[in-house]
């Protein structure tokens, strides 16, 4: 769908609706009584780094019962990059360049290390998903003013 993602239906609350176009209210999916565990089929890297975030995307409201496979699918890309780098650390340390950018193809020369392909894949999966949880500073500037709405007032029909 091209064009930037539609706002939520209390940032036109908060900024007023000039369009008179009706609201319209999202679902709201149900909320754990407390943050979910990690997923069973995560690795330890991918636990580690659920019980890392997890917790205050609960605390923000982030995290509901339906956000939780894609946390996972986050926490497994996380998973993938650290995998990722220390296979390339180890490769370096046995590399006598003193790097493991490239390694010898199978005609004899050098091409890039696939273990790059797969550092970069990981960290374009992490900024796509994290961005939508509100982990890069964009993305906490879209979920912005997201929150409860105040109370209703006496003087609301006054501004309108």
């Amino acid at each position: 769908m091209p064009g930037p993602p539609p706002d939520h239906p209390q940032l036109h609350v908060l900024r007023g609706n000039p369009g008179k176009r009706p609201a319209r209210s999202p679902p709201e999916p149900a909320r754990a009584d407390e943050c979910p565990p990690p997923p069973d089929h995560l690795n330890a890297y991918a636990r580690e780094e659920w019980q890392h975030i997890a917790p205050e995307l609960y605390r923000l409201n982030l995290l509901t019962i339906l956000d939780v496979s894609a946390l996972a699918v986050y926490c497994n890309a996380a998973a993938q990059l650290r995998q990722a780098e220390e296979a390339l650390e180890q490769m370096a340390k046995q590399d006598p360049r003193g790097h493991a950018l490239t390694i010898e193809g199978s005609a004899g020369s050098q091409v890039t290390n696939p273990l790059l392909r797969i550092a970069s894949m990981a960290m374009a999966d992490m900024r796509r998903i994290g961005t939508q949880f509100g982990l890069t500073p964009s993305g906490r500037l879209r979920l912005g003013g997201i929150g409860p709405l105040p109370p209703p007032s006496k003087f609301n029909d006054l501004l309108g």
